[in-house]
């Protein structure tokens, strides 16, 4: 069995009120190359900072082989960090700035005197350690040879192995590495990525690494943590999550991918863009579920004989295959082929059962703690909004001072009343107008869905969600006003005594 090397077990992160790591859970095995993936913001850094011990855990633990490492420093724990930046100090040729960790530090010695008495020395290596040491590492990164060269004088790529040598020279137990190749062009990246991927083979240590590039992350990795907010979203290999996500966030940020909102048909069946398919997933009849068909996946046929039929509206050659729009009714599908079509031929599409990925879905409606007001408003989600509070008590109304009259002619004031409210995803319009609507918050996510985006809109104040559907495309972080018909908020009673 695979010895843990590091353990997080509900950790959670906090920087002054906000939460940017959330109740967090999960090990990394001796020797593994692990990738944190996901997009600026999820917390990916932070996490690899408090393995580090440059940040602390709000709560929870960090274990190093078993033991609490949570409150040790960093220069305690058997790790070394190379950074995005480098941080490589100018005025130090190659040679000195590997050298420099390795001259500030000191190891026991053990002695043996006259008597034969053996007894130990906090001692500082030798010139002779420290030029054996540069030396494996330099070819380690292959730049034997560079030990003289001024920093300034190599390329981005020399620079990037010069930093990963200067951590490995200390033979830590795990390296960490925080979007090392980010600098770098492309090209120096994917050839970056290789040799990181060999080094690793032949340090045989554990490398943590930080990415959001999704290419990379599936090239490298022996395992991969993708997050999002600040949660796991899933943990795999490569091959697991590229082609089981766990659910749409995933789907949509590693790869290409066309979801869509279906309808499980039971017996391994699904309907989804008008047809009913046969599938590998089980969910019970009639459960709403998300699909998701990769674009390689869908295979071109004469129109006739295909599952689906369509017009193609467009294509690009994207150097190994050809991306295909096609237009199925309302719906759009991405087909990646190496055949080519032209736009406006009739096309047909053929999906089999091992091509077709079912999720249950994460959301089915927008619910809220709310409380009415004196104005006979309600508050939620970081907003206010008009409602109809008559629902609350059927037959009441409002009278002429506000007050709420039930059927039994019983006046009441409703404000401060606790209240569930539901809003449903095709009841929510957005207005780049500011105060347009009862609330305001950031785009967080879009995600296509065939024939309609699925966006979330987040407040600041108390990071509220709302979830809805529109055919109309946003930009992610756009500031938003959240406009609700009155008649499109449904609302209940939280507690009995209201009903009263």
């Amino acid at each position: 069995m695979a010895e843990h090397i590091i353990e997080l077990v509900d950790v959670s992160k906090s920087f002054d009120d906000t939460l940017v790591i959330d109740h967090m859970s999960f090990y990394v095995n001796k020797g593994e190359f692990i990738t944190f993936l996901g997009p600026s913001g999820c917390g990916k850094t932070t996490t690899l900072r408090m393995i580090a011990g440059f940040d602390l855990p709000t709560s929870g633990k960090i274990l190093l082989g078993g033991k609490d490492i949570s409150m040790l420093p960093p220069n305690k724990r058997p790790v070394n960090t190379v950074f995005q930046r480098y941080a490589l100090f100018p005025h130090l040729n190659v040679f000195e700035n590997i050298a420099f960790g390795l001259r500030c530090k000191k190891v026991i010695n053990t002695y043996e005197n006259d008597r034969g008495e053996r007894y130990t020395k906090k001692e500082k290596l030798s010139k002779k350690e420290i030029a054996e040491k540069v030396k494996k590492a330099l070819a380690l990164v292959d730049l034997e040879g560079f030990e003289k060269r001024s920093i300034s004088t190599l390329s981005g790529g020399q620079q990037q192995r010069v930093a990963i040598a200067r951590a490995i020279v200390n033979e830590p137990e795990i390296l960490l590495l925080d979007e090392p190749l980010g600098a770098l062009d492309l090209k120096m990246r994917k050839e970056m990525q290789l040799e990181l991927k060999e080094m690793h083979k032949r340090l045989g240590i554990t490398f943590i690494y930080v990415t959001h590039d999704q290419e990379e992350a599936l090239t490298m990795s022996d395992t991969i943590v993708v997050m999002a907010d600040g949660v796991v979203q899933q943990i795999g290999t490569p091959k697991d999550v590229y082609n089981e996500p766990a659910n749409t966030f995933v789907a949509d940020f590693i790869g290409e991918s066309n979801i869509f909102n279906g309808t499980s048909a039971g017996d391994r069946k699904v309907r989804f863009c008008g047809k009913i398919f046969d599938c590998v997933d089980d969910f019970e009849r009639n459960e709403p579920v998300d699909v998701v068909v990769r674009p390689e996946d869908i295979r071109m046929c004469a129109p006739e004989i295909g599952m689906l039929r369509g017009k193609v509206l467009s294509v690009v050659f994207k150097g190994i295959h050809y991306e295909i729009t096609a237009q199925v009714g309302r719906y759009e599908l991405i087909i990646q082929s190496t055949e080519s079509r032209d736009v406006g031929d009739e096309i047909g599409m053929n999906i089999f059962p091992d091509a077709i990925h079912l999720m249950k879905k994460k959301y089915t409606k927008n619910v809220y703690d709310g409380v009415i007001t004196k104005r006979n408003t309600v508050e939620f989600a970081d907003g206010e909004f008009e409602c109809d509070v008559t629902q609350l008590y059927p037959g009441s109304h409002i009278d002429e001072e506000d007050y709420l009259v039930t059927a039994e002619g019983e006046r009441l004031d409703l404000t401060g009343v606790a209240v569930t409210v539901e809003v449903g995803f095709d009841d929510i319009a957005i207005s780049d107008e500011e105060g347009a609507g009862g609330a305001m918050g950031h785009i967080i996510s879009i995600i296509y869905k065939g024939d309609h985006y699925r966006i979330i809109v987040r407040t600041e104040e108390n990071e509220e969600d709302f979830v809805f559907a529109t055919a109309d495309l946003w930009n992610e972080n756009d500031y938003v006003s959240v406009i609700i018909p009155k008649d499109k908020i449904k609302l209940t009673l939280k507690h009995a005594e209201d009903r009263k």
